[in-house]
């Protein structure tokens, strides 16, 4: 593949311009044959794949796989950010309150985003080397080996005592997030690249299945906060339950290239094989295969998208969770529970999952605007003024930006709300728009390059999100 313009979109996306869209005359041409969501990425081959019948995906098995595995993707990074009490105790634990231990803890969050999210960047580097020399299985299994073992380890620390070790405490446990970030990310961006095999929905399940993720781990959070008495005993249930999430991601992933519907999709990214596609036989029995994919076909037709992507989730992670989690409740010195142990898990955590999750499900119903419309990036930018929303809401400490303009507990709520709900919306039609935009043998690539984008906008973002709360 010389990865000039001869390539053409893929024909495999099931969104279908309105009639006042935007859309070029090519563009209402590569999607207007779309009948159905269950479509493959380009037509049918001809020879005996050609009069396979597709089959059904019997009781949704394959998208609650993928839902699952979406989960399973961004499942370090969720629980570990939403652990706030656990960190908070570990590291303050035997240290004067306004010593070393107190001020770790404040900016915690804004050091555990950076760990989490710079060495994505050179992970989905490496990873998108990877594709055409690595099969998709050894990558995502391996990723998974790794996080299951980091996660064991950071079980198995809950009940250390760390008195006057606060500072070694955080060094390893941002080194294991920067490893788990790491390894996540190969995993996220591979099984994302295996969606595009797929038809759309698919894709949307997976996204829906991240912001999911962080749904679940905020509400394992809470229960674990209202039934366990001690902090310890709470986090030691909380990441076990990580642990087996797993083991679980594991398993189903073992089991999909066996069910006939998925089957069939990987049938056609492998030649007929009806397995993932295996990149080391490939190479062995063709010359023809390519070892890096080429990269300016894929972004000459998603660079837009790709920059939609990133500035969503630069804003994302600007505030959350390193200033949204600071925001206090306004009658915290009242001393009832709504204001202290569950204000914080309860607007910041677990309402900006939820109301992601709605925004990234709202995708598989209405995908407004296309692909190729201005509207999408205007709509991007136009997040930037909930920042300093953010900024003038009750985050304490502060120490420079001393005046709160949103005194009421009502604001930070709603101000969540609608970051959550852009972020899942916004975020996720790009990325499923992303892997559609190129031929089926690009699709892994693309999302790979999807993936990138994003979490290059989450590094920058957690720098940001630093020097913001230095800033307050």
């Amino acid at each position: 593949m010389d990865g000039s313009g001869s390539l053409q979109a893929s024909l495999n996306s099931a969104y279908m311009a309105p009639a006042n869209s935007p859309m070029s005359a090519d563009d209402r041409d590569q999607t207007s044959d779309e009948e159905s969501d269950y479509s493959p990425l380009v037509p049918h081959p001809s020879g005996p794949l050609a009069s396979r019948h597709c089959p059904d995906d019997t009781y949704n098995l394959v998208y609650i796989i993928f839902f699952i595995l979406g989960i399973g993707s961004l499942l370090p990074f969720n629980f570990f950010i939403t652990a706030k009490q656990y960190w908070q105790f570990k590291l303050s634990n035997g240290s004067d309150p306004a010593g070393p231990g107190q001020s770790l803890s404040d900016y915690f969050e804004g050091y555990l985003a950076i760990a989490s999210t710079v060495p994505s960047v050179l992970s989905l580097l490496l990873n998108y080397l990877l594709v055409n020399r690595l099969s998709p299985s050894v990558r995502i299994l391996s990723s998974l080996f790794v996080i299951l073992a980091v996660f064991v380890g950071t079980t198995a620390l809950v009940k250390v005592n760390m008195s006057g070790h606060g500072a070694q405490f955080c060094a390893g446990t941002l080194a294991s997030m920067a490893l788990l970030s790491g390894f996540s990310n190969v995993f996220c961006g591979s099984i994302f690249g295996i969606s595009g095999y797929f038809p759309i929905r698919i894709s949307q399940a997976l996204i829906s299945g991240q912001a999911m993720g962080g749904t679940l781990s905020a509400t394992a959070s809470l229960v674990d906060l209202a039934v366990a008495s001690d902090v310890t005993n709470s986090a030691l249930v909380y990441f076990l339950t990580a642990d087996l999430f797993i083991l679980l991601c594991m398993i189903l992933y073992l089991v999909l290239p066996k069910l006939s519907y998925s089957s069939y999709y990987l049938s056609l990214a492998s030649g007929g094989a009806g397995v993932l596609p295996n990149r080391d036989s490939d190479q062995e029995n063709s010359s023809s295969v390519v070892s890096v994919p080429p990269l300016q076909p894929i972004l000459k037709k998603t660079w837009l998208l790709g920059l939609c992507v990133f500035y969503v989730f630069f804003i994302s992670i600007i505030i959350f969770p390193a200033v949204s989690s600071g925001i206090q409740s306004m009658d915290k010195e009242s001393g009832s529970p709504w204001t202290t142990t569950y204000f914080v898990p309860l607007t910041s955590f677990l309402l900006y999952n939820v109301a992601d999750f709605c925004g990234r499900q709202a995708t598989a119903w209405v995908q407004v605007p296309g692909p190729t419309s201005w509207t999408l990036p205007v709509m991007v930018l136009s997040r930037t003024f909930l920042v300093p929303l953010f900024m003038f809401c009750n985050f304490q400490p502060r120490y420079h930006l001393h005046k709160v303009f949103f005194a009421h507990d009502i604001f930070p709520v709603v101000f969540v709300s609608l970051l959550g709900l852009t972020n899942g919306y916004l975020g996720t039609l790009p990325m499923i728009y992303g892997p559609k935009m190129v031929p089926r043998e690009l699709a892994e690539a693309a999302g790979v390059i999807m993936s990138f984008f994003l979490t290059l906008g989450l590094a920058m973002g957690s720098a940001f999100s630093v020097v913001l709360v230095y800033a307050m």
